[in-house]
Parts: C-alpha cells; structure tokens; sequence
C-alpha cells in the first residue's frame, strides 16, 4: 500500500496555478539574484504594479535580497487585472491556459521582437492583418507571431511580423 497517493502532473496536465507558481518561482529568483540585465526589468515590473511601494529603482535593486515571493505574486495578480493574488488564484482554474502560458513567453526571450500596443483593441486590429495573436499584458497588449501549425494551415508559410508602420 503506497504511503501517499499524490502522483506529480505529466507535463502536458500543468495546472494553471501551477504554471503561474512556476513563473513567480522563475521571477523572484531573477529579481532576487539574476544579473542587472534580468533583475531591473523585472523589479519595474514589481514597482509599477505597486507589489513593492517602499523603495526606488536603485534602492529596491541595492535591497533586492528583500524581495519576496508574496510581491511577484502580487505583481502577476495585478498584471492580470485583479487585486489580490487570493482574488488570483481562485479565478486561474477557470483560465484558458494556453492564454497563461503565452504571457509567461512575452516576458521571456529579449531577443524576440516583440510588438507592444497601448491597447488590446489596436493589437487585436493588428493581430488579426497580419495572423498574430494579441495577448493583454496589464492595460498593454502585445502582438505574438501565429503559431507555425496556424500559418500552414493558411497556406502561408512562417514569417516574422511585420511592424506597424512597414
């Protein structure tokens, strides 16, 4: 007879609050002592949610051993439009995942062109000319390229996004 019956998820079963779990796990380790390139955005992201309020850049940067878990927490629950990460948790099993997985990808990858909007309707707009998927990032949105899988099914093979102005 087994001591626990607890089994751990396949990797494709992740729950979405595991998946925000791990991406606060991934953010507090950078912030907390990830290099400057890693940590500043990540500790603009805790100031302009208001997770952190007590401290400017450079000193939160300088005191960054403080920051904990509980603040990105927070932060992603801001980011996502709600107050508290309580209020969070509860709404994120009823969450599109694939939604929560993108926006963990946005975050990611500097070397990736990203196409920033100041609003859900533009990126949307856009989105849809150019077969890309709009994804809401606090009261931002970002453009994502379609998923290759998308772009063949169009009969058009991958490319890059183009840029609004081109």
């Amino acid at each position: 007879m087994p001591i626990s019956s607890f089994q751990p998820p396949c990797a494709g079963q992740i729950s979405s609050v595991q998946l925000v779990l791990r991406e606060a796990k991934r953010l507090h380790r950078a912030a907390a002592s990830g290099p400057l390139s890693e940590a500043l955005p990540i500790l603009r992201r805790l100031m302009a949610t208001r997770a952190v309020t007590d401290r400017s850049l450079p000193g939160l940067f300088r005191a960054r051993c403080t920051v904990q878990r509980k603040h990105v927490l927070r932060a992603l629950a801001r980011e996502a439009g709600y107050a508290s990460w309580e209020d969070y948790r509860r709404a994120l099993p009823h969450l599109d995942i694939s939604q929560l997985e993108q926006l963990a990808s946005v975050h990611r990858g500097t070397s990736v062109l990203k196409l920033w909007f100041s609003d859900t309707s533009a990126a949307r707009r856009f989105a849809a000319e150019q077969r890309g998927q709009a994804v809401r990032v606090g009261v931002q949105a970002v453009v994502l390229p379609a998923a290759p899988s998308e772009a063949a099914e169009a009969g058009q093979p991958p490319s890059p996004i183009p840029s609004p102005g081109a």
